[in-house]
């Protein structure tokens, strides 16, 4: 019973994008590891940029510098 953690800055990520996640890291599963779908569970978990830190700064402010 595989379980997959995906954390990604929320920043806009659609529906579609979120369903292409799911259904390819469970396929890259069943390809690699031969793991049942119906068994393999894979959570997204959207991160407030204020709340990702890259170095010694925010996302936030990273996205703003550039």
């Amino acid at each position: 019973m595989p379980y997959v953690n995906i954390k990604v800055t929320d920043e806009n990520v659609t529906k579609e994008q979120k369903q292409a996640l799911i259904a390819g890291t469970t396929q890259l599963l069943v390809d690699v590891l031969n793991k049942n779908p119906a068994t393999t569970f894979v959570v997204i978990d959207e991160v407030n940029t204020d709340n990702w830190g890259i170095g010694y700064d925010q996302v936030t402010a990273l996205r703003k510098n550039k």
